[in-house]
């Protein structure tokens, strides 16, 4: 069995942004040379997040709407962790709900997807370096 592993980088603009990853992981799959498997994608940092959904605007913009119904950012002093000098108690509880990664199995040297399926990276506490982990085992 082989493994590969690369890390993707990321600033994002917004604090609150979501990104389709999908042709940098299949980008490293080919890299890769694995044709049967599994990838793991999964994010490297606690206020961000890798999830699979549809790449269409509406829905992620009624993710934002609801993560910040489910754990808004303000006012700040109504979470515990924000006492140690932090403002992203909110992000933690953000990243907690979308979730740190995905697994997509390798068939045929492509990602096995369902109809719409695509990767995206979740940020909840933006505008500095941050980081994803892809990791594909197989042969």
């Amino acid at each position: 069995m082989k493994s590969f592993r690369k890390e993707l980088f990321f600033n994002t603009k917004s604090k609150v942004e979501f990104i389709n990853i999908t042709d940098e992981v299949e980008k490293t799959l080919k890299e890769s040379s694995i044709k049967e498997g599994l990838c793991l994608v999964n994010a490297m940092h606690i206020t961000a997040s890798v999830f699979i959904n549809d790449n269409e605007s509406g829905l992620h913009e009624d993710y934002k709407l609801w993560l910040e119904k489910l754990a808004p950012h303000s006012p700040i002093s109504q979470y515990l962790h924000n006492r140690t000098g932090e403002d992203n108690g909110d992000a933690h509880l953000k990243r907690q709900i979308m979730g740190r990664e995905v697994v997509v199995a390798i068939t045929n040297g492509k990602l096995d997807f369902g109809p719409w399926e695509q990767i995206f990276y979740g940020e909840f506490d933006g505008q500095r370096k941050k980081r994803v982990l892809i990791k594909i085992i197989g042969e």
